[in-house]
C-alpha cells in the first residue's frame, strides 16, 4: 500500500481524554501501516511525541499496546522498533487467516441479516472508491470497515476475538501485499466475486471466494518479504 498524501498533521491526535490513549495507539499503528516507519526502524519517543502532539506518557502506553499486538519489539539498549515479519511467520498468519476468514464469509452468507448485507454492500462501494483516489490512511480505514462489517454479520464472537488478536499483523501484511503493482485491482475483483456469493446467500461459494482472496494476497506478500530479505545483505554492504 503506497502512501501518497499523508502529512504530519494526519497523525495529530484529537485531545479527548476518555479515548486519547486509543487514538494515540491508532495514530502510531497507522503511521507504521502506511510506511512512515519501516520494519526494523527505531521509534524514538521524541519523534512520536512530535508526530502525535501528545506526551511521552501517552506514547509509552501506546507502544506497550503495540508491543502486545506484535507490531513493535523493544530491543535492550536500543528501544522500540517496528517488528519484522519473516516469510515463514507471514505464511503461518495467512494459513490461519484463510481458515478463519473463509469461515466468516460462509457464516455471513448463511446468517447475516438483510440490513447487515446492505451495510456490507455500502462499505464495499466505499472500498472501491478509496483505491484509485484515496490516501493510504483512507484505504486502510475502508478495508477495515469492510472486514468489520463482514465479521459482525458472521455473528461468531469466538471467530471475531481470534482474528482481533492477529489484526495488527494482518493489516501490516495487507499493506505489504497492496504494494505490488496491480494487486489493488486484483483484490477488488476478488472481493467482487465474494460479494456476488454473499448476495446469493451461497455459503460454500462465499467461503471459497474468501479463502482464494487470502491465498492470493499471501502469495504476493510472501514474495515481497522474500525479496526484501534477500536484499538486506546487499544493503548492509
Amino acid at each position: 500500500m503506497t502512501s501518497h498524501a499523508e502529512t504530519q498533521d494526519d497523525f495529530k491526535v484529537e485531545r479527548v481524554a476518555s479515548v486519547l490513549r486509543h487514538r494515540v495507539t491508532d495514530s502510531i499503528r497507522n503511521a507504521i501501516l502506511v510506511g512512515r516507519f519501516s520494519p526494523g526502524e527505531r521509534l524514538p519517543e521524541r519523534e512520536l511525541c512530535e508526530m502525535t502532539g501528545v506526551s511521552r506518557t501517552l506514547v509509552r502506553e501506546a507502544l506497550r499496546q503495540l508491543e502486545s499486538e506484535g507490531l513493535i519489539v523493544v530491543i535492550p539498549h536500543r528501544g522500540p522498533e517496528v517488528a519484522r515479519v519473516t516469510p515463514e511467520q507471514a505464511r503461518g498468519i495467512y494459513q490461519v487467516r484463510e481458515e478463519l476468514e473463509g469461515l466468516a464469509c460462509q457464516l455471513f452468507a448463511e446468517s447475516a441479516s438483510d440490513a447487515q448485507l446492505a451495510e456490507l454492500r455500502e462499505t464495499f462501494q466505499a472500498l472501491k472508491r478509496s483505491w484509485p483516489r484515496g490516501t493510504a490512511l483512507e484505504q486502510i480505514a475502508s478495508k477495515n470497515a469492510f472486514y468489520q462489517c463482514l465479521l459482525d454479520g458472521a455473528g461468531n464472537e469466538a471467530l471475531m476475538t481470534t482474528l482481533r488478536l492477529l489484526n495488527s499483523r494482518i493489516m501490516l501484511l495487507r499493506s505489504t501485499s497492496m504494494q505490488a503493482p496491480g494487486r489493488a485491482k486484483q483484490s477488488i475483483a476478488e472481493l467482487s466475486v465474494l460479494m456476488q456469493a454473499l448476495e446469493a446467500r451461497d455459503g460454500k461459494a462465499a467461503r471459497a471466494a474468501g479463502s482464494l482472496h487470502v491465498r492470493n494476497a499471501a502469495n504476493v506478500a510472501i514474495a515481497i518479504l522474500r525479496e526484501s530479505l534477500a536484499a538486506q545483505p546487499a544493503a548492509v554492504q
